[in-house]
């Protein structure tokens, strides 16, 4: 019979096996800590290599734009004065007339019957006066003979006085007659563009209708409405030398117009009127520049934008690639000493084709990094890279 195995002497010498391993682990480590001498660092990172630029004064022009409305030089109703039928239309929609030129007819047979009525009663009014002038001729003659009493002689008089005013109101009647018959064919009153016809041939038409005949607008120059604010308002008069508006709007440049799709009209406007009171619901005053518009390229309800340049003497240029904003701030990386970076804040006073014009936060002969500012932080050492044009060379390019 094979005899049981000491299980207790079995746990024991595992046990024992398992410390003699532990001892032998702890004093591998105390051996390699001990050859190893001090831990290892890490070495620190490469100093980045970036492109730095002084900063110097220039001259720099800015731009504001305002949005505006486009009217021609004359946009009028045309409307009938009389009431009847229309007969004829001379003109199509969209149609360029000259001043002078038919546009509509209105059918004249009443207004030639009524004309030649008042003819025929200014002939009856004549011939009653020139019985009442021969009257007056015979009992003068009477009377100084005193034949007949001076009482019909006067009459006389007063019923020729009284044929004179009923020939004076037939000549008024036939003129008044006349009139409404040249009212019947409606003429262009200056030269521009035809718009809808919403009255065809054949409608009646009355100097009542809500809606007129037609829109013509004289587009030979246009009229383009804008509106400043209070504080540009006060800007734009402080800008310019003068005693009155008047003077002030003769010393302004030309304006652009840019429209609707972002593209500069050719020809620069004039500013010459500035509204006499500010608007009390928008807080805003209107001013208007004129444009000429000889090729017809404008039309009136277009729409665009004003834009207004200033020019700054002596200005502190900052590309805006080389700044970043944060918190409604912007800042540029400044070289300082040791060639480390210093995050500036900058007061900007104005943009102009991608860069910004600084009022404070640097000045001129700061070294600022034009590049790489995503990988830059407050004091970090840098390798300045000097770009041979200044900052002012390099953003007027």
């Amino acid at each position: 019979m094979k005899k049981a195995p000491n299980y207790s002497q079995l746990l024991n010498t595992v046990k024992q096996s398992n410390n003699v391993m532990k001892t032998s682990i702890l004093l591998l480590a105390i051996f390699i800590y001990g050859c190893s001498g001090e831990p290892a660092t890490a070495p620190p990172p490469p100093v980045q290599a970036l492109p730095v630029a002084s900063i110097v004064k220039t001259s720099e022009t800015t731009f504001t734009e305002y949005p505006a409305s486009i009217e021609g030089a004359s946009d009028l109703e045309i409307r009938p004065q009389v009431s009847g039928t229309l007969d004829k239309i001379f003109v199509n929609e969209g149609a360029l007339v000259e001043k002078g030129q038919p546009l509509f007819k209105i059918n004249e047979l009443p207004f030639r019957e009524a004309l030649n009525n008042a003819e025929a009663a200014l002939q009856s009014a004549k011939a009653a006066l020139l019985n009442a002038q021969l009257e007056v001729e015979k009992l003068t003659p009477l009377v100084a003979n005193k034949v007949v009493s001076d009482f019909q002689l006067k009459s006389a008089k007063a019923a020729y006085e009284v044929a004179q005013a009923n020939v004076a109101s037939a000549k008024a009647g036939v003129a008044a007659a006349s009139i409404n018959l040249g009212y019947t064919l409606i003429k262009a009153p200056v030269n521009g563009y035809v718009g809808r016809l919403p009255k065809k041939q054949g409608s009646l038409v009355n100097p009542a209708d809500p809606a007129p005949l037609t829109l013509l607008s004289d587009a030979h120059e246009v009229h383009v409405y804008f509106s400043l604010g209070e504080d540009d308002f006060i800007a734009f008069n402080s800008r310019y030398p003068g005693k009155t508006l008047k003077e002030k709007a003769g010393k302004i440049p030309g304006v652009a117009l840019v429209l609707a799709d972002q593209t500069v009209y050719a020809q620069q406007g004039k500013i010459d009127m500035v509204d006499g009171q500010f608007d009390k619901q928008t807080g805003s005053i209107s001013l208007r520049a004129t444009f000429p518009n000889t090729q017809g390229i404008l039309r009136s309800g277009n729409t665009g934008k004003i834009r207004l340049g200033v020019t700054h003497q002596d200005a502190l240029i900052v590309p805006q690639s080389a700044t970043v904003e944060m918190q409604d701030k912007v800042f540029v990386f400044a070289l300082a000493d040791s060639n480390k970076v210093k995050k500036q804040p900058i007061t900007i006073i104005g943009k102009s084709e991608g860069n910004y014009l600084v009022k404070e936060g640097v000045k001129t002969g700061d070294q600022i990094v034009l590049s790489g500012l995503d990988r830059l932080q407050e004091g970090q050492v840098i390798k300045p890279e000097k770009v041979a044009e200044k900052v002012a060379q390099l953003v007027n390019k």
